[in-house]
């Protein structure tokens, strides 16, 4: 890490999601130092500097996982040779194994250290492992109530099998990696494509009715979008309904359709 003379506060945590609790670190300090882990999550590293709006520093679990509690203050006062003040959550763990707690950095920390409570949201405590839970039950809108956001994934858009456009409804077929996916269900959504946000419903899951693959489609609504290419972004709204088999391609249009109606209404 390049050094920063400048920067007297920083706040610590991996930050995935960048929730209420989160936020209210972010609140308390000049910069904010991401553990960034290789695993599925709410939001990759790059989009966590969007939403942080903070000059924002990297540390890799994989080559910090190994210094002891006191070896790791030690690295932040290398890096940040005018440190005065620490920022962290109430259940921060530091050091190898989580040795260290809030308790210990206050101890091995010479300057102020400032630990936030937790923070709770209709009684419900905002934590990136509740939330993560919420998503994959598909309760969305509480999810992003905590994030303070709509839950939002980017995908590649690939080719699909085809049933969509000449039996169905014409969708964009994507693949979705290093992102936490609801459960399987339809959902309404936005999707941005060319830097405009666009009504959508989406669909994730195994495609029961047709050939049982798993599949993450998503059909835009009110406009013929033609061909696209790239990445592109899901914005999550509501769940609608359950993943389910239906007994031809007639069922599955109707019920599409219907989708696509209760779309219209939680997108308004």
């Amino acid at each position: 890490m390049e050094l920063n003379n400048n920067i007297k506060s920083i706040a610590i945590g991996s930050f995935d999601g960048i929730h209420l609790g989160h936020q209210a670190l972010i609140k308390q300090a000049e910069a904010v130092v991401i553990i960034e882990r290789n695993r599925s999550v709410m939001t990759t590293g790059y989009r966590r500097v969007e939403y942080i709006q903070r000059p924002c520093f990297f540390y890799h679990f994989d080559k910090i996982k190994s210094l002891s509690a006191k070896a790791f203050i030690q690295t932040l006062s290398e890096d940040f040779p005018q440190l005065e003040s620490i920022v962290v959550g109430y259940d921060f763990g530091f050091g190898y194994k989580k040795e260290g707690d809030t308790s210990l950095l206050q101890e091995l920390f010479e300057g102020e250290v400032i630990v936030i409570a937790e923070v709770k949201h209709k009684e419900v405590s905002v934590h990136s492992r509740s939330i993560k839970e919420f998503i994959k039950n598909g309760e969305i809108r509480l999810a992003n109530e905590l994030l303070n956001r709509n839950y939002t994934i980017t995908g590649e858009v690939i080719e699909g099998q085809g049933i969509g456009k000449k039996e169905l409804v014409p969708t964009l077929n994507l693949n979705v990696l290093n992102h936490l996916l609801p459960k399987e269900g339809v959902y309404a959504t936005k999707t941005l494509i060319d830097d405009t946000w666009l009504r959508s419903v989406s669909f994730f899951g195994h495609r029961v009715t047709t050939d049982g693959s798993f599949a993450v489609e998503t059909h835009i609504l009110d406009k013929d979008i033609g061909v696209v290419r790239g990445n592109i972004e899901l914005e999550f709204i509501a769940f609608i309904r359950e993943n389910q088999k239906f007994k031809g391609l007639d069922a599955l249009k109707s019920a599409i359709k219907e989708d696509i109606e209760k779309a219209k209404e939680l997108t308004l």
